[in-house]
C-alpha cells in the first residue's frame, strides 16, 4: 500500500510540474510541442537514435532510452535526457525478441504510467554482395529491420488499445527504400517494407487513435557512416549526388520526428518522408 501511495504521489507532482511547464511556455510564448509526454526510442544509445532522442527532450518529452548492448553509451544519453530537465530510463532489449520488447514496454509503462509515442529506430546495416549472402545474414537483419519495428509497434499498440489511449508511432527507414546501392539486397528491402507496413499499420491504427508515419534518413554523420565520412576518395562522390551537397546531422532528423509525434501533424499519417538532402530526387 506505501508503495503504490508513493508512487501515486510522485505521478501527481509530475504532473504538477507538466503544468508548471506549460503556464511558463505560454507566458514566454514557447515552442515546446511535447510537454507531458512520453517517448520510447529504440536502438536511442548513439547515432540517428541519440539524436531523436535529444530533440524529442528538447520538446518536452520524457524518454526510454532503448539499447541492446552498451550500457554506458545509454546512461549517457539518459543523463543528457535529463539535463534537459526531463525524466529518463534506459532499457537494455533485443527489438526481434518479444519477450524484450514486452518487458521493455512493461518497464517503460510501470515507470511513467504511460506510453505517447514509439520511435522504432533500432536497426543494422551490412553489406554484402548478393551471391555471398548467407541465409543467417538475411534472417538477422530482417528480423531487427523489420519484423523488429512490427513487433514493436504491435505490442505498443496492444498496450494503448487497451488503455483506451491515443499514440503516435515513427519507423526510421533509410534513403535506400528509393535509391539502390551495392552489396544490400538484404537491407534495402526491410526499408522500403516499412513503407507498406508504414501504411498498413496506419490503416488499421489511426481509427484507434494511433498515427503511424516514416521518416527516411539519407546520409547521416554518425560512427555507422565512419567508413564513409573518413574515405576522402569517397565522400566527395556521394556529397556530389545530394542536392545540399552535405551530410546531414541526427538532430535533423530528430526535428522531423519531433514534428510527427507532436499535434502540429495531427492530420498526418501513414506518410513516408525522405529527409536527405535532396539525394533520391536528385
Amino acid at each position: 500500500m506505501l508503495a503504490r501511495l508513493l508512487k501515486l504521489r510522485n505521478v501527481l507532482q509530475h504532473k504538477v510540474k507538466v503544468l508548471s511547464e506549460l503556464a511558463k511556455q505560454i507566458r514566454q510564448g514557447g515552442t515546446m510541442k511535447l510537454i507531458g509526454k512520453v517517448a520510447l526510442v529504440t536502438g536511442a544509445s548513439r547515432g540517428i537514435g541519440r539524436g531523436i532522442a535529444e530533440v524529442l527532450a528538447e520538446q518536452g518529452a520524457d524518454i526510454v532510452v532503448n539499447y541492446v548492448s552498451n550500457e554506458q553509451q545509454a546512461e549517457e544519453v539518459a543523463n543528457l535526457v535529463k539535463s534537459k530537465g526531463r525524466r529518463a530510463i534506459t532499457v537494455k532489449g533485443d527489438v526481434a525478441s518479444r519477450t524484450d520488447v514486452e518487458a521493455m514496454v512493461d518497464k517503460a509503462w510501470h515507470e511513467f504510467g504511460i506510453l505517447d509515442v514509439l520511435v522504432n529506430n533500432a536497426g543494422i546495416e551490412t553489406i554484402v554482395p548478393f551471391l555471398e549472402l548467407t541465409d543467417d545474414q538475411w534472417t538477422r537483419l530482417t528480423d531487427v529491420n523489420l519484423r523488429g519495428e512490427w513487433l514493436c509497434s504491435q505490442v505498443f499498440c496492444r498496450r494503448l488499445v487497451a488503455a483506451s489511449k491515443p499514440g503516435v508511432i515513427v519507423n526510421i527507414g533509410s534513403v535506400q527504400a528509393g535509391k539502390v546501392l551495392p552489396g544490400r539486397t538484404h537491407y534495402a528491402p526491410t526499408k522500403l517494407g516499412l513503407e507498406a507496413l508504414t501504411r498498413n499499420m496506419s490503416a488499421e491504427m489511426t481509427p484507434l487513435g494511433i498515427r503511424v508515419n516514416c521518416v527516411h534518413p539519407g546520409l547521416i554523420d554518425t560512427d555507422m557512416t565512419a567508413w564513409v565520412m573518413k574515405r576522402p576518395d569517397l565522400l566527395p562522390g556521394i556529397l556530389a549526388q545530394i542536392s545540399l551537397g552535405r551530410a546531414g546531422a541526427p538532430r535533423e532528423i530528430g526535428t522531423v520526428v519531433a514534428f510527427f509525434a507532436s499535434d502540429d501533424a495531427s492530420y498526418l499519417t501513414g506518410q513516408s518522408i525522405h529527409v536527405d538532402g535532396g539525394w533520391v530526387g536528385k
